[in-house]
């Protein structure tokens, strides 16, 4: 018995939805589901490769989220939303058949270049919330037994409807989950601020008893005390400054916990002094590990604005993960310089540990970030990548394994944009 066109047509499409829908129902992760995806896009059209695109509102990008082939693009890479046929289809909310990718003027041919990847032909295809708002793009390429063609778009546009879906029920969960552990961390952090309290005047008292033992002390080696007495005073130091930190950061979590979230605080901010404080604070902990903290170039950049505050956190952030992952004897170093071409202040974070894995690097900074340490959530490069985009700034990192990593920071030398908006009202 011969099958018509529609007849196969019509098989595949009820294929491709049983299988989409028997991975919904399979407890996976939004990560896994998108992967699930695109896996039998590619299967029922025979594409070569295909990539899920979210759309990043902050920045009006639209950021590779998943891809497959042999030459995908990495997780995170991003382009405006503007541009591309991906981008023409987020803005139209319809799907678009390309037959010939290379005469298409829309086609983006640098990501071809940057990748090594050949597009023919392609669809794409828009992701829609339920109330039909796009939230990215699916992409299917280079169809192996001829043409992609709109008789292929029926297919897909299933999965892309079920992906979407997928997709929205994760951010929905999200949400709730989030607003479970605000109310949870409102509790800790009331806590946590109220037990802080008598470490700051207990840190206080210890420091006043110190100072005066010493003083009264006739010390038969008095280069000794003296050395005993200010390594004392440092630390006494460290714990009040740090206690200080903690209060603030619990602040801010209560002022998330209310809806309050805190803009940042642009002020004059030297690069010079966030490292030494961050030095300060880990210094103890690194020369117990036999690690040495140094820095080049720092103390002759210029101020820029900056939220001196959320600056530390993020490089705190970094420093203290490097100094988990270097062996004794080995070095963290902090670099900077004046990057003429941008404008901009280049701060290079290099460290000589153990360095990360190829799938690790490449999600570090996007919404599938791991970590490869014990109990590690990937949270610290989260903080670390918010404060340097609040700043209008970029990072990027290095790193081969058993050779070290080094983390690349761009940050605007000129008035940045929200000081700026303050100041002028």
């Amino acid at each position: 018995m011969t099958i018509s066109p529609q007849q196969d047509r019509r098989e595949r499409e009820l294929d491709a939805a049983r299988r989409i829908s028997e991975a919904l129902f399979q407890h996976l992760s939004v990560e896994e589901l998108v992967e699930q995806g695109l896996k039998i896009a590619l299967e029922v059209v025979n594409g070569q490769a295909g990539s899920v695109l979210l759309a990043k509102p902050e920045t009006k990008e639209l950021v590779f989220y998943h891809a497959i082939g042999d030459k995908a693009p990495r997780p995170g890479t991003a382009f405006p939303w503007t541009e591309g046929i991906a981008g023409s289809v987020f803005a139209k909310g319809e799907p678009m058949v390309v037959q010939d990718a290379k005469s298409d003027q829309r086609h983006l041919e640098k990501i071809d270049q940057n990748t090594g990847f050949n597009t023919q032909d392609m669809i794409a295809l828009p992701l829609k919330r339920w109330e039909g708002h796009p939230i990215g793009v699916l992409e299917v390429m280079n169809k192996q037994d001829g043409r992609l063609d709109q008789d292929d778009v029926a297919i897909l546009t299933i999965i892309a409807s079920f992906t979407a879906l997928s997709i929205e029920q994760a951010r929905l969960f999200q949400e709730a989950k989030l607003a479970e552990v605000a109310c949870i961390l409102g509790d800790i952090g009331h806590d946590v601020k109220n037990l802080l309290m008598p470490v700051l005047c207990g840190a206080s008292l210890l420091k006043d008893e110190i100072d005066e033992v010493f003083t009264e002390m006739k010390s038969p080696v008095p280069a000794k005390a003296q050395k005993s007495h200010d390594l004392c005073n440092e630390v006494i130091e460290m714990l009040s400054n740090n206690a200080r930190r903690i209060q603030d950061r619990v602040k801010e979590i209560a002022d998330c916990v209310k809806g309050l979230s805190s803009a940042p605080k642009f002020s004059s901010c030297k690069m010079a002094h966030v490292v030494a404080s961050v030095f300060d604070t880990l210094k103890l902990f690194a020369q117990e590990k036999g690690i040495t903290l140094h820095h080049e170039g720092i103390d002759d950049l210029p101020p820029i604005q900056a939220d001196e505050g959320r600056l530390f956190n993020a490089f705190y952030n970094l420093v203290n993960n490097a100094v988990t992952e270097v062996p004794t004897g080995g070095t963290i170093t902090i670099r900077g310089n004046i990057h003429t071409a941008d404008h901009t202040l280049q701060i290079e974070v290099v460290d000589t540990g153990r360095g990360m894995p190829a799938e690790i690097r490449d999600s570090l900074f996007t919404t599938s970030a791991m970590s490869k340490k014990k109990g590690g959530t990937g949270l610290g490069t989260k903080i670390v990548k918010d404060v340097i985009e609040a700043h209008s700034g970029k990072i990027s990192v290095q790193s081969e394994v058993n050779v070290g990593t080094t983390f690349f920071i761009h940050l605007p030398l000129g008035p940045h944009p929200a000081s700026t908006a303050s100041s002028s009202n």
